[in-house]
């Protein structure tokens, strides 16, 4: 796991902004700055996917998700 510190100098380490970085993942500017900015960890949706994606969180990204395939792999 990352702190949002440790994304930001990794995004700088790289040469990139923040901004950047969400359009390449299809995310807004904004809302990737709000997750960096916020002191609670996404539970769900973009804000979910993008603290996935950069290391904040633990979690999966499921988009096609439905729990008859949950059922299915047990």
């Amino acid at each position: 796991m990352r702190t949002s510190q440790e994304v930001r100098s990794e995004l700088q380490k790289r040469g990139l902004s923040i901004a950047d970085w969400a359009r390449q993942n299809g995310f807004t500017p904004e809302l990737v700055h709000q997750v960096l900015n916020s002191n609670k960890i996404p539970v769900r949706g973009k804000s979910h996917q993008i603290a996935v994606k950069l290391g904040l969180k633990d979690g999966i990204i499921e988009p096609d998700f439905t729990f008859e395939k949950m059922k299915e792999t047990q």
